[in-house]
């Protein structure tokens, strides 16, 4: 019994451990596809997601795949933006290798750090490459609180 026990134990310990690992792995994505689009640097903001990904924009735009994303960021008119993404859940299944993230973003002009559009978001990722990528991104603009 006291094997069992053990096996047990050692397989939640190690679960729990392998989803805190993932999930640190997918913050330190999603801080560095921050900075990248912070840096304006769409190139670097791409290799964060599948080449196949699809994201609704926050005012309900559908984008298939990456490069069709980096064209909507590129083709924009007005003044230049970037976005803060802010996760405040992270949920994994190491079996599937899918993972959950929900959170708020904000949208911030060029030069200010006073937020101008916001709400909130959900992403799906993925670790079929062994990298934790964007496979999915919902976008919801709400109002500014």
């Amino acid at each position: 019994m006291k094997l069992a026990f053990c096996c047990f134990f050692y397989f939640v310990v190690g679960f729990a451990m392998a989803q805190d690992s993932d999930s640190t792995q997918i913050l330190a994505q999603r801080k560095a596809s921050n900075a990248a689009l912070r840096q304006f640097d769409e190139d670097l903001n791409a290799t964060f997601s599948t080449e196949d990904a699809f994201i609704t924009t926050g005012a309900g735009t559908l984008l298939a795949g990456k490069k069709a994303l980096q064209d909507y960021i590129q083709n924009a008119s007005g003044p230049n933006m970037y976005w803060i993404r802010t996760p405040s859940e992270i949920k994994v299944n190491p079996e599937t290798k899918l993972a959950w993230e929900t959170g708020t973003w904000e949208g911030f002009y060029e030069d200010s750090k006073e937020p101008v559009v916001g709400g909130n978001y959900s992403a799906m990722w993925t670790k079929a490459s062994g990298v934790w990528l964007i496979k999915s991104q919902l976008f919801v603009t709400l109002p500014i609180e």
